[in-house]
């Protein structure tokens, strides 16, 4: 059916049909057209896009996919790239320019306005991942001597060039933040109540250099619409609103999820990133595991005789090694989660160090009990262990406690490592984790085999 569609589309492109794509494209929502039409070609989708009025257009634009912003960019002629970034949002336009190649930005630059190139510098300016780097410029101020009547007038004047007027922000006169309202409380009020009369003093804002994973959390907990974010002076100077949180919290979810998969965090969409990026993203750190998991047959290597005397402690290694690194997997997780959400600092390493110890030594316990009664119960139905079958389900037993709680303790506190060094905490991957525990359950393993089994079976 798209496909139908998107051939009709063509065929009034070519013939020049421009109010018919107008009459197409009116009563469906931007974000739903941008996914319609950025299969078409640069060259159709540039056509389609100057068919629509100049404020649709940008706001279909802004919801393509970033990569096809910037194919489209670079095959625009300057005027229309021009009318078009300044149609867009101030941080989604910030954002676009710093992906243009520089041949392409040289000739847009000259075709701004003043106003629209300071903008531009200065949110491109601000670090990335910091409220500053997100935010926009489009917002509502008023000042405390307004009267509700006023500020609504004045709000009617400016909703056309702002991204939100659910919040108005209450300014000095040196636009020192002081206060905000909402436009349910204007429309509410009486006609004649000042601004500052009706606004919320101390309200809640963020820094410029605030971790833009703060500013989610911040937006989470008191349910806001837009959160401001201030200068070192307590100036205004933009607002994060909660749909530009949303796509942060998908890119940092998506980014996580990445690395506790054992890889580097892509850039692109999974279909869109190249080969070779790809392969390089992923190479790097199977690379770096399989290195460490030749500690394992080294250690294996190191208990060779053992083995050769005792053949069955072979049977047992990777029920013993794999239990510690699921362990360990699922301790990491959970830190790292809770890490993301705030629930944890650096400072509760020590409580989280007590509660997996327990929780180790626990888990161990019953993979262990299990363990035993498995080599009692294969044992009953058919003498497979020799007649050491007790000291080997203890050796079992202990093996387990021992690796399940190294395991778990190893996973939750290498992301507060990680943390402390500066570090993604994500980067304690499942993969990682269970490598790292590898080598050290081949150690607790026989070990214990040595406590048990020496003089019988060793």
């Amino acid at each position: 059916m798209n496909t139908i569609l998107i051939q009709e589309i063509l065929f009034h492109l070519a013939r020049g049909h421009k109010k018919v794509i107008q009459e197409f494209a009116e009563d469906i929502h931007p974000a739903m057209l941008a996914e319609f039409i950025e299969t078409m070609a640069p060259a159709d989708l540039a056509a389609f896009l100057q068919c629509l009025p100049p404020l649709q257009r940008g706001e279909v634009f802004s919801y393509l996919d970033v990569p096809v912003q910037v194919n489209l960019a670079h095959s625009m002629k300057r005027d229309q790239l021009a009318e078009l970034v300044t149609n867009m949002s101030p941080d989604e336009r910030a954002d676009l320019v710093k992906k243009l190649k520089d041949e392409t930005l040289e000739a847009l630059w000259p075709a701004l306005a003043q106003a629209e190139r300071d903008d531009i510098k200065r949110l491109s300016g601000y670090a990335e991942g910091t409220a500053g780097a997100v935010m926009t410029t489009d917002y509502i101020t008023l000042y405390p001597a307004l009267t509700a009547r006023e500020a609504i007038e004045k709000i009617r004047r400016e909703a056309p060039d702002r991204e939100t007027i659910y919040y108005a922000y209450v300014v000095g006169d040196d636009r020192e933040f002081i206060g905000s309202t909402s436009l349910k409380d204007l429309i509410l009020a009486r006609p004649e109540i000042r601004v500052g009369d009706l606004m919320v003093p101390n309200p809640i804002f963020v820094k410029l250099s605030d971790d833009i994973e703060q500013v989610a959390m911040t937006i989470g907990k008191y349910d806001l619409l837009a959160i401001p974010v201030v200068d070192e002076e307590s100036r205004i100077v933009g607002i994060v609103t909660v749909d530009d949180i949303v796509d942060v919290v998908q890119e940092e979810a998506t980014e996580d999820m990445q690395k506790l998969g054992g890889m580097q965090a892509l850039d692109e969409p999974y279909l869109e990133t190249p080969f070779r990026r790809m392969l390089g993203k992923r190479a790097g750190w199977l690379a770096t595991l399989f290195v460490g998991e030749m500690l394992t047959a080294t250690a294996m290597g190191y208990f060779e005789h053992d083995i050769a005397k005792a053949v069955v402690l072979a049977l047992f290694v990777p029920l013993i090694i794999s239990s510690g690194g699921n362990a360990g997997s699922q301790a990491s997780t959970l830190v790292i989660r809770a890490m993301a959400l705030g629930e944890v600092t650096l400072t509760d390493w020590w409580r989280v160090f007590g509660r997996e110890l327990k929780m180790g030594a626990v888990l161990g316990l019953l993979l262990g009990a299990v363990g035993f009664f498995r080599v009692l119960f294969w044992q009953m139905a058919s003498p497979v262990y020799g007649e050491h079958y007790l000291l080997i389900g203890m050796t079992i037993l202990t093996s387990l406690i021992g690796v399940v709680t190294f395991g778990t303790l190893a996973g939750s506190l290498l992301p507060f490592v990680l943390r402390r060094l500066g570090l993604d905490p994500a980067s304690a991957s499942a993969p990682f984790v269970a490598t790292m525990v590898d080598v050290t359950g081949l150690v607790i393993y026989f070990g214990s085999a040595t406590l048990f089994l020496t003089g019988t079976l060793l």
